[in-house]
């Protein structure tokens, strides 16, 4: 058995003196381990989350661990080394699409969003602009393991404008008007979220307010539905970027 794909680096373990563990989301194959011999890829040097591989899979059965050939192709956290916050939502990205997702399930899908999220933040500094875009992608995540938020039109009303908050049971949008009553009990819609407005207005200028609002929207699922099926907790490189993103903002 073997085969050829691109992959985002998830996770590197060590496994004996010399050999590691890695596993990789790939384009065709999902989320997959295999055994890496050596300190290095052949030729690229280092492992790191989120580094993008041309990677080689093979194996004597489909089911053994099987061994990498791996060659670095491009390593978006190069370009973010010192920027705390980018490299932290970069661990978040990998260690949850490594919790999250069954072993060698193709995703082609958010493989592509991926590697076009570290793509675009690592041209952009400021966390309110990648900060949005990191928040899509979770409920791009969110939706693609089956659990996506409805941000089409009111739980309660149909209106389609002035949405403003997400019911946390049904994980639909509300109106400002149907949620005022039940306000403290409702979760915050970004403007950047809501449909149409998202994509009619530009990225800049998102405040970094707006991007925890969504953080704590999109962590409010990704705990109580993705996680919790899962019976496991979220990822600690989570937390880790919302604090990280909290402190950009005291600054």
């Amino acid at each position: 058995m073997d085969w050829q794909d691109e992959g985002v680096v998830l996770s590197v373990r060590h496994h004996g003196e010399s050999a590691r563990i890695v596993t990789l989301l790939t384009e065709s194959y999902g989320r997959h381990a295999g055994l890496l011999r050596g300190s290095g890829t052949g030729r690229g040097g280092a492992l790191q989350p989120g580094q993008l591989v041309g990677a080689e899979w093979r194996a004597r059965l489909s089911e053994q661990l099987g061994y990498y050939t791996l060659e670095a192709l491009k390593h978006p956290a190069a370009l973010m080394l010192d920027d705390p916050a980018r490299l932290a939502a970069l661990r978040a990205v990998c260690a949850l699409v490594d919790a999250a997702l069954p072993e060698r399930e193709p995703h082609p899908n958010l493989f592509g969003a991926t590697k076009a999220l570290f793509a675009l933040m690592a041209e952009m500094e400021d966390p309110g602009d990648w900060g949005a875009l990191y928040v899509r992608w979770e409920t791009g995540l969110l939706a693609e393991m089956g659990y996506g938020i409805d941000l089409e039109s009111c739980a309660a009303t149909g209106a389609t404008t002035n949405l403003t908050h997400v019911s946390p049971r049904s994980g639909r949008a509300v109106s400002a008007e149907a949620a005022a009553p039940y306000a403290d009990r409702m979760l915050k819609l970004p403007a950047f979220l809501v449909p149409g407005r998202a994509e009619a207005e530009s990225l800049p200028n998102d405040s970094l307010q707006a991007v925890l609002d969504g953080l704590a929207l999109t962590g409010h699922f990704l705990e109580n539905r993705l996680f919790a099926q899962l019976h496991a907790p979220v990822p600690q490189a989570r937390a880790r970027l919302i604090e990280v993103v909290r402190n950009q903002g005291q600054k």
